[in-house]
């Protein structure tokens, strides 16, 4: 077995992390790949081989994201895209989508032996259609936003099969997947779906209307999204990364992806687990 180790260094235990993981594969018998840009952070390298993060995931059994769930998402889509199963382990706050705690890791046996579960996670696929004709197309496991930037109203419209579905004044619109539904979607007042449904759910940020409330839509649908003010462009982000300048010639389309993301449980923990540990008790 082969497996491709990314980490987030910027997390305080990462480091630590990072021996602790790559010992206890390499006592396993499973090659280790990693990214060679953070070579140096490696204390003990002599059995890791290092190599660009596409490269190295295109050549793996299972991609190990170390970090916290921006981590998860920085790959999801490599991994996603090469049909690679996914871990994630939490060294950060909330790891939502994680599933080893560091005071864990002796379960990372479970990938050898089987003992754990693959989850298959809807993503979406974000296309913006230039005036001039061009298309650029974007994948995301969690959302796909479109907002002005300094937090500034203007007006949207979402139609499907060039019928009108809503017009919106607002600060954004997030469109996201069942596992994106408890990430920003649901800071913005929308409602938690669990992953195993398929549908795209879109959340007003700041809606003007008190009438305006998210809205969930079949996963057979394209949805286009064009922005109405004269004067306003706006941003389109992908899973919060990747800024990029929408303006009003142009259309963005959000639609299901034909990719999904091999997630692994370790812990077989369910969803409802991760709800109440992860997102209530911090409230409680």
């Amino acid at each position: 077995m082969t497996a491709a180790v990314f980490l987030n260094f910027k997390k305080e235990k990462a480091v630590e992390a990072a021996d602790k993981i790559c010992d206890i594969l390499h006592n396993m018998r499973i090659e280790i790949l990693a990214d060679e840009k953070y070579r140096p952070y490696y204390r003990d390298d002599d059995y890791i081989s290092f190599e660009p993060a596409d490269l190295a995931i295109s050549r793996c059994d299972v991609v190990i994201a170390v970090g916290g769930d921006g981590t998860i998402l920085e790959y999801s889509s490599c991994a996603a895209e090469y049909e690679k199963p996914l871990l994630g382990i939490n060294v950060g706050r909330l790891g939502f989508m994680a599933s080893l705690e560091t005071d864990e890791l002796y379960k990372l046996s479970r990938l050898v032996s089987g003992d754990h579960m693959v989850e298959n996670r809807m993503m979406l696929d974000g296309r913006i259609i230039r005036s001039d004709g061009t298309v650029e197309k974007y994948s995301a496991l969690n959302d796909i936003c479109v907002s002005r930037p300094y937090s500034r109203l203007t007006d949207f419209d979402i139609s499907i099969n060039d019928r009108t579905v809503s017009s919106i004044r607002a600060d954004g619109l997030i469109f996201s997947t069942p596992t994106g539904s408890t990430a920003y979607s649901l800071s913005a007042g929308g409602p938690i779906v669990e992953p195993c449904l398929e549908c795209i759910q879109m959340t007003p940020v700041c809606p003007q209307s008190l009438s305006s409330r998210p809205i969930l839509f079949s996963p057979s649908h394209s949805l286009v999204v064009t922005h109405t003010a004269e004067d306003d462009s706006v941003i389109l982000t992908v899973d919060g990364r990747l800024g990029k300048s929408i303006f009003k010639s142009d259309k963005v389309i959000i639609s299901k992806s034909e990719k999904t993301l091999r997630l692994i449980d370790i812990n077989g923990s369910s969803f409802y687990d991760a709800v109440n540990n992860k997102l209530m008790k911090p409230i409680k």
